[in-house]
């Protein structure tokens, strides 16, 4: 399959509709066999369930994989109001999602990137959630202090306090992004992914963030600006593991390992060399690989489940 191709959309087995505690329709697909061992991909700001295409193409071969839109993203309903962006929301949502696409409970392997991590450590104490997760990936993301730690300026701007307006007006910015030619590409390319990107990688992460709308990206952007998840990742009782691009200005390392520290069943943390903040696009084989290992270790192959229904 072509580098362009790989990027695409796949076509999912079912899509469906379920309505987040607010009355928000969320969108989310199905891949795969629909009796296999379930892997939950829960995407970051200004994404979609297309940033995961290059990964489910992978992984639907062997397992159930569900992908969802974060609500303001994609196919899912946008907030009617400031109150609607919030992490308790995004917690909502995924617990939505998990009651409706694991009807029966049984525990999935759930992986988010970015705020698709912070999803997670945000519905960690949720009853309904921590039954449904076997296993737990998070993939460039940290739990707060984004605005203190981020390195888009460039390090040669000192001032502590000159950082932190710029990152701080960057992230609740609601300004056109243009049109999708080369200033936005290079843009993207500098500010979230790594200098060796492939051109149809930056194309591919161009076209995504570009469908996001200006009112979603700038109410997400005001949360992650003031974002404080410390208690959620020791709420994280599930095996954890943490996956960082040692090139990450976003979501640089200091993150990764501060939350490591913090889990109360870490799993190490995976170091991708020279990937910047969009791993799955960056390098999906990497991502795929770590799943597939942990879905190995924590979720039981279709076999076993078959047999257990045979004796039930």
């Amino acid at each position: 399959m072509s580098a362009p191709d790989r990027y695409a959309p796949p076509t999912p087995r079912r899509t469906a509709f379920v309505h987040s505690a607010d009355g928000t329709r969320i969108a989310y697909e199905e891949h795969g066999p629909q009796d296999a061992p379930t892997i939950v991909l829960s995407h970051g700001w200004t994404c979609s369930t297309v940033f995961w295409a290059a990964v489910i193409r992978e992984l639907a071969p062997d397992w159930r994989v569900v992908a969802y839109d974060q609500r303001g993203h994609g196919r899912s309903g946008t907030p009617r109001d400031r109150s609607g962006y919030s992490t308790d929301a995004l917690a909502d949502d995924l617990e939505a999602v998990l009651c409706a696409a694991l009807p029966d409970g049984a525990p999935a392997l759930l992986a988010g990137h970015s705020m698709g991590g912070m999803t997670l450590m945000a519905a960690a104490d949720r009853p309904a959630v921590r039954a449904r997760t076997a296993a737990v990936l998070l993939a460039s993301t940290g739990s707060g202090r984004l605005v203190d730690a981020t390195l888009v300026l460039p390090a040669r701007v000192r001032s502590p306090r000159i950082r932190r307006a710029f990152h701080r007006a960057l992230l609740h910015s609601s300004a056109p992004l243009g049109p999708q030619g080369p200033l936005l590409r290079a843009a993207l390319k500098y500010g979230v992914m790594a200098p060796g990107s492939t051109p149809a990688q930056v194309a591919a992460v161009t076209r995504i963030v570009a469908a996001c709308g200006r009112r979603q990206r700038a109410g997400w952007g005001r949360v992650l600006a003031g974002l404080n998840l410390d208690a959620g990742v020791t709420a994280l009782r599930a095996p954890t593991a943490v996956l960082v691009g040692t090139a990450d200005k976003l979501t640089p390392r200091t993150h990764a390992h501060g939350m490591a520290a913090r889990l109360p069943h870490g799993l190490g943390v995976t170091e991708l060399p020279g990937l910047g903040h969009m791993t799955p696009i960056e390098d999906p084989d990497a991502v795929v690989r770590v799943l597939r290992d942990l879905a190995r270790q924590y979720l039981k192959p279709r076999h076993e489940i078959a047999k257990e229904g045979e004796s039930a």
